[in-house]
């Protein structure tokens, strides 16, 4: 649009130039034909609309500049905005992965310290079935329901499950997790 303005401003100085040229010659006496005056003064009347149509459009082409420069502060404006809501927003989820990175690291740590507390050979049938099932290997029993593959066990296999000791492992018959008893089994 500043190309459009400055070539509207070259149009409109070339025309009054001209305008002003013919002018001069008509006040001067420079022109004394009566046919020459008169086609000179037609002329200067046409460089007079024409200069009024070139400013008519060079403050149309103006108008639009405005409003183009308006709507990129409006849109500089939201930018700015959305930047800092991102800075926000991404200074949030840092904090929050920090927190997280900082608990996952706390239940690493407890896992390892529980973990080191069982027999040998239960832990590597623990990290067997884990890695089976995508890492999970134990599941609670539920009202009668294994919380790891969500099917319930039919009757034979909860009285064989209620018949066994409490500190013998027990499988799912289903998907073979190790099961946890709990007071909402159901046995």
């Amino acid at each position: 649009m500043a190309d459009e303005i400055r070539k509207a401003e070259t149009d409109i100085t070339q025309v009054r130039s001209r305008r002003e040229r013919d002018q001069r010659r008509l006040d001067t006496g420079a022109v004394t034909s009566a046919k020459d005056l008169e086609g000179l003064q037609r002329e200067i009347v046409s460089l007079d609309r024409r200069i009024g149509v070139l400013e008519d459009a060079e403050l149309e082409v103006m108008q639009r500049l405005e409003d183009a420069q308006r709507a990129q502060q409006g849109t500089e404006a939201q930018l700015t905005a959305l930047d800092a809501d991102l800075t926000v927003t991404t200074d949030a989820q840092d904090a929050e992965l920090r927190a997280i990175a900082t608990e996952a690291a706390t239940e690493r740590d407890e896992r390892d310290r529980a973990a080191a507390t069982l027999p040998g050979d239960l832990l590597m049938l623990y990290e067997k079935v884990r890695g089976q099932h995508d890492g999970v290997g134990v599941a609670p029993l539920w009202q009668r329901r294994c919380e790891g593959c969500r099917l319930e066990l039919n009757a034979a296999d909860v009285r064989e499950i209620a018949a066994t000791p409490a500190n013998e492992v027990l499988r799912c018959p289903e998907c073979n997790r190790l099961l946890v008893r709990t007071a909402e089994s159901g046995l």
